[in-house]
């Protein structure tokens, strides 16, 4: 019983793991369609389908499934409309959140994210309720293997970034929105290709959580990114790596 049950963990977990990557990969070709859709159907000519082709094949999606999303778009076989929609709220402690999504259906997914506050100790807010509480800014990001902390820097100020941020993580270079493209193809000209680049929100000041309050917040955190409409979340908490360890657990 013991070997049947174990294998039954593994085959969960499995399916687990596969779910998670069909609704990454979801969410993935839904940016790669509403970017097609906003500028040309070229990741040559379109800076932001560009990067979400990037994003998408750094997940480990095919290839062909993101070139056949884009030919749908092209052909104008695609009718899949999306609205850009940002949401804000609150979670416990105080913590401010941020809930970038791509939605069909604006009422349906206002109140899937309504519901998911509140049954997390959280509570969604008005429009610019939070957002005064983050800058938005256009972010870089490389792997490690691009380099050291000093020829990132020295690469990230011939290309006209306003901030650099390495860690055993990576390579974080800021930028002002309106740079964010002309900085990337910069860096990749010297670093070669970026991990990432897109426009993100960060904080301007942290709220320190612990304990069951540290567990509350990223439970929310967890289901607001489970969503099948949410992009992004983003959230002001400070929390140590051996709570959010703990808290995670």
């Amino acid at each position: 019983m013991a070997g049947h049950s174990h294998a039954k963990n593994i085959a969960h977990r499995k399916a687990a793991q596969s779910a998670k990557r069909s609704q990454a990969w979801g969410k993935l070709i839904r940016e790669v369609t509403v970017a097609a859709k906003t500028g040309m159907p070229d990741p040559a000519h379109n800076p932001r389908l560009r990067a979400a082709v990037k994003a998408a094949l750094v997940a480990n999606m095919p290839r062909d499934t993101v070139e056949r999303a884009i030919k749908r778009v092209a052909q104008g076989a695609d009718t899949d409309n999306y609205d850009e929609v940002r949401y804000e709220g609150y979670a416990p402690g105080g913590v401010a959140v941020i809930v970038e999504a791509l939605t069909d259906n604006r009422n349906r997914t206002a109140s899937d994210l309504r519901s998911i506050f509140s049954k997390n100790g959280g509570a969604l807010g008005e429009s610019n309720s939070v957002s005064f509480q983050f800058a938005r800014e256009g972010v870089v990001r490389y792997p490690m293997t691009a380099g050291d902390a000093d020829t990132v820097l020295e690469a990230a100020i011939e290309a006209g970034a306003s901030d650099v941020e390495s860690d055993e993580d990576g390579h974080a270079i800021r930028t002002a929105i309106e740079d964010l493209f002309t900085v990337r193809d910069a860096l990749e000209a010297k670093l070669g290709p970026a991990e990432s680049a897109k426009l993100e929100w960060r904080p301007n000041a942290s709220v320190p959580v612990d304990g069951d309050t540290a567990r509350t917040v990223l439970k929310l955190v967890e289901a607001l990114d489970d969503h099948d409409d949410v992009q992004e979340v983003y959230a002001n908490y400070d929390m140590p790596d051996e709570v959010m360890e703990g808290a995670a657990a």
